[in-house]
Formats: C-alpha cells, sequence, structure tokens
C-alpha cells in the first residue's frame, strides 16, 4: 500500500459546516416543496429553530455570509412582518404536536435589530412557534458594535443561554487587514457587557491566517481573550472566497502553500496554548472551558433532529430534503433576494424554493462526516443501528485513505471512529473528501452569484 502523508494533502479545501453546502441546491419542482407534505411523516419531538437575520453594520472582508450592510428605514419592520408570515406557514405545516429542542438566532448580526425588536422576534419564536425559549438552549450571535447593554438584558431576560461575540483579532491593524473596523478599547467594552448581562456561556470568535498576523500577535488575541475566561472559544482559519472583499483584492489564493503553512502553524499554537489553559477541544475549531456550565444542549445531535429554519439566509432539514431560499454573496443579489423575501405572502411561505433531494447515501455521508469531525469521534454501533451497515462498509476507500494519511486515531478501539490531533488539523481537508459526486458536480456547476 501506498503512503500518503498528511502534508501531501492541502489542508485547507473548504469549511464544512453542513452538508450538503447550499452551492449544491437547485430550484425544487412546485410539486415536492409542500412543506405540509415535507413535514407530514417526520419527527417533530426534538426539533432544533433557527432565525436568520441577515443585516450587519458592515461587512468584514473575509465574509462571505447571506447579509446586506444596513438596512434602510422600515425594513428590519418589514423583515419581522415577513418573518411572522413565515412562522404562520410553518406552524401550520408542523401541525400539532411539535417541539423545540434548540434555538439560535444568526446572520449576519441579530443584534443588529433594536432591543425592542429582538423582543418581538422572541414573540415571534415563542408565540408564533410555540418554542420555549426559558426552557431550552438559545444561542445568540452578536457583534462588538451591536452588544449594547439593553440588546443584551433582552436576550438574557429571554433566556440566552450562550451569546457568541465575533472578534476574530485583538488587534486592531490585524482587524483592518481583515476588512474589519474596529478598536481593540469598543471589543473590551462589549465583553464588558455581556459579562454584566450573566448570560451562562460566552463564545469568542478568532481567526488565524491574516497577513502580518504572527505566533506572538496570535498569542496576544488569544490571551486577551481568556482574560474574561469564556466558556468557549472558535479558532477559524481564514479564507478569502469569491465575491468577497478580500477576494476582489486577490490578496491570497487558495493553494497558496506558504500560506497553508502559516496558517497550519497558528493553529496548533492555538490549540496549545488553550489545551494548555484548561480548555478541551471539540473539533477543529471549538475549544470549551473543561469547568463550563452545562447548559442542557449537550445532547443535541445535528445527525439527526430535524432544523426549521425562519429568514431568507436559513436552511431546513428533513430527514428527505434539504431546503431554503436562493443564495448570493454579492450585496446588489444579496438585496434583491431580502426585498423579495419581505413581498412574500404567508401563502408564498407554503412552500420550499431551493433544495437537495437526500437519500440513503447522502444520509450516511452526512453522518459520518459531522459525527467525524468532533473530537469525540462516532461509535461505530449507533451507525449501524441506524443504517444497519458499518462505516467500514459505506466508506472503506475513503476511511483507508483517512488511516494511510494518519487522519484517524488508531488507539480508539474497533467501536470508535475518532480522528487523530493530524486529522483534526486536516478537518477541511478529510471533510470535502466525503462528498458525494453528484454534490461534488452540482458545486461545481455553480455560478457565484
Amino acid at each position: 500500500m501506498t503512503i500518503t502523508t498528511a502534508a501531501a494533502v492541502r489542508p485547507y479545501q473548504q469549511y464544512v459546516y453542513a452538508y450538503p453546502h447550499k452551492t449544491a441546491y437547485r430550484p425544487l419542482p412546485p410539486e415536492r416543496a409542500s412543506l405540509r407534505a415535507l413535514w407530514a411523516d417526520e419527527p417533530k419531538d426534538a426539533l432544533s429553530l433557527y432565525f436568520h437575520i441577515p443585516f450587519c453594520e458592515v461587512r468584514c472582508g473575509f465574509c462571505n455570509l447571506f447579509t446586506r450592510i444596513g438596512a434602510p428605514d422600515g425594513l428590519t419592520t418589514a423583515y419581522l412582518d415577513a418573518l411572522e408570515r413565515q412562522a404562520s406557514a410553518v406552524r401550520e405545516a408542523l401541525g400539532e404536536g411539535a417541539r423545540f429542542a434548540n434555538a439560535a438566532f444568526g446572520g449576519g448580526t441579530p443584534t443588529f435589530l433594536e432591543a425592542a425588536e429582538l423582543e418581538r422576534l422572541c414573540d415571534l419564536a415563542e408565540h408564533g412557534l410555540g418554542a420555549d425559549l426559558a426552557a431550552v438552549p438559545l444561542s445568540v450571535e452578536a457583534s462588538p458594535a451591536t452588544a449594547t447593554a439593553d440588546r443584551l438584558a433582552v436576550l438574557a431576560a429571554r433566556g440566552t443561554t450562550r451569546l457568541s461575540l465575533g472578534v476574530q483579532s485583538f488587534d486592531d491593524a490585524e482587524a483592518r487587514t481583515a476588512v474589519r473596523p474596529q478598536r481593540r478599547a469598543d471589543v473590551e467594552a462589549a465583553l464588558g457587557r455581556i459579562r454584566d448581562a450573566a448570560i451562562p456561556v460566552l463564545n469568542i470568535d478568532l481567526i488565524y491566517g491574516i497577513d502580518g498576523q504572527t505566533e506572538r500577535s496570535f498569542t496576544s488575541s488569544l490571551d486577551a481573550a481568556l482574560a474574561w475566561r469564556p466558556e468557549e472559544l472558535y479558532l477559524y482559519p481564514l479564507y478569502v472566497r469569491p465575491l468577497t472583499g478580500l477576494g476582489r483584492r486577490r490578496e491570497r489564493v487558495s493553494g497558496d502553500a506558504d500560506w497553508d503553512e502559516q496558517r497550519l502553524r497558528l493553529y496548533r499554537h492555538g490549540r496549545d496554548h488553550l489545551l494548555a489553559h484548561g480548555y478541551e477541544q471539540v473539533s477543529m475549531r471549538m475549544f470549551r472551558r473543561a469547568d463550563a456550565p452545562v447548559t442542557g444542549g449537550e445532547d443535541y445531535a445535528c445527525q439527526t433532529d430535524g432544523m426549521v429554519g425562519l429568514g431568507c439566509g436559513a436552511r431546513s432539514y428533513t430527514s428527505r430534503l434539504h431546503y431554503s431560499f436562493d443564495y448570493a454573496v454579492d450585496m446588489h443579489r444579496i438585496r434583491s433576494i431580502v426585498d423579495a423575501y419581505t413581498a412574500r405572502t404567508t401563502d408564498g411561505f407554503r412552500h420550499a424554493d431551493f433544495g437537495w433531494e437526500m437519500d440513503g447515501d447522502e444520509a450516511r455521508r452526512r453522518h459520518l462526516l459531522q459525527s467525524l469531525l468532533q473530537a469525540e469521534g462516532m461509535e461505530t454501533a449507533g451507525y449501524r443501528a441506524r443504517f444497519g451497515t458499518a462505516p467500514d462498509d459505506d466508506f472503506a476507500a475513503e476511511l483507508d485513505r483517512f488511516r494511510d494519511r494518519g487522519w484517524l486515531d488508531e488507539s480508539a478501539g474497533p467501536g470508535l471512529l475518532r480522528l487523530s490531533p493530524e486529522g483534526l488539523a486536516h478537518s477541511d481537508a478529510l471533510g470535502p473528501e466525503l462528498f458525494s459526486a453528484a454534490v461534488r458536480a452540482r458545486m461545481a456547476a455553480y455560478e457565484p452569484k
């Protein structure tokens, strides 16, 4: 057998946070897209609820999320009105007995909404869809500029258990290089307000791989974050994607060997620094403080639970179909999609627009991919109980390749598939290798817009 070293594989290919990616979605035939029919036979006793807010005060140079800069007068109200109409259509489709096990507000920047608008958003979740926000884990994303005391007070009072703050770097020069205009003093002030709000879990996002960033400067950002003793820290590698601010500058390109080496070096340094400071590694990106409080969301399994997404950038998952609205990165296209969303009637929300139909093979791939990318790994008995086969039966070639590269932890035992430290470091190369040929073809044919 020919041994392929991990070093021969590009480590940064694609961040896999959901499978398949939205670029594989296509318009759905109306006869197969009725929400009532899609959810009719689905288990609905432990659903996930997600609200997408597509507004930011600025757009960072690396960002390819579905979000627009600012909101003209009346747009946030129109958007919340549309969310209310969509919630009505979705609750009708789910029928009686639907229960939500967790909830999240993402974006964009949910805290772009003012305090009264956040109250309305929470009311939509509770009264519009029947989610008990005070009884389930609720995660909300925020930026330093929008983490104001009045907004945080609303979120805390409505049951938020986790607040994720996008900081990326505590170094003002690095932030400017990433086209993220912010001052460290403002970031520190926002963190103080979040701690004052007493939300149980604080997460801080940091990025590595910014031009000019060194181990010393990255350590400085890590230590600045650690001073607040966040319950969670996410370390993201910088990606430069088409149609983003940095992408238009073409300062970095995928496959740049020197950049790959810089990011790997910084990742390993950051990982080791956090492990030495009492954090446990949950995935390539996520680190949790060993003594962090339990908020109740630890038993949530993204591989099995249904996802109900509301908002023009949200995804929804049933066992047979993943669906959403149209997707774009370009500012003009995003604005037109948001405008079309706010103009929809309740009836217009009773069907899915874009999606990917799941079959048995794709369900296996998704389960293996999302389980394997977690540091704790995957028990093969659970996989067999769900699918009736073993992972090595279904993915022999891929798993053999991962073993050859040293990406699997051979000490884990026969009943557990778990990544080695080197495998975790190469998560963004390993994940895409589990994509099906059909998904790859769809993604390759997608024209960025």
